[in-house]
């Protein structure tokens, strides 16, 4: 091969690294930075008796993450607070993933539009990326899904 072959060579591998640093940097500078904190499917561990589990899994749902705790970090007049969301499993159902919520006798739900988004809003905007949430309560035998639409 002569100079020529050699130069082209060096040419086209240093043209495609610039264009895959380019690429990475563009794809890390237009991440959102919750989907950096976040990695859905490496929740808690799934309990083998769980009966919310078992009644996701009747409904054809395939439960896929335990519990993920979000810390949230809060500045109040200055004063660093902490707080934290829970969401308690992430499922699947034909190849739409859904978070998962499940009822607690002390904090009921209020099924009103404005009960709902004070209570549910804040996962979907969370995890854009699943379609919506589930609420199961399994003492009234109800899966719920919510889907939400903002600014529509």
């Amino acid at each position: 091969m002569g100079k020529f072959g050699e130069w082209f060579v060096m040419l086209v591998a240093g043209l495609l690294l610039v264009i895959w640093l380019y690429r990475s940097f563009y794809r890390w500078l237009h991440t959102p930075l919750a989907v950096n904190r976040l990695t859905l499917g490496k929740g808690g561990e799934l309990e083998a008796n769980d009966e919310n589990i078992a009644f996701l899994e009747q409904a054809g749902y395939e439960v896929i993450s335990g519990k993920h705790r979000v810390p949230i970090g809060i500045e109040l007049d200055g004063q660093p607070l902490g707080s934290r969301l829970y969401i308690d499993y992430i499922a699947e159902l034909d190849g739409t993933m859904y978070i998962v919520k499940t009822a607690r006798e002390r904090m009921p739900m209020d099924w009103t539009g404005s009960g709902v988004r004070d209570r549910l809003l804040v996962y979907s905007l969370l995890l854009p990326e699943c379609a919506g949430v589930l609420f199961v309560d399994v003492k009234e035998k109800a899966i719920r899904t919510i889907h939400f639409q903002v600014g529509e």
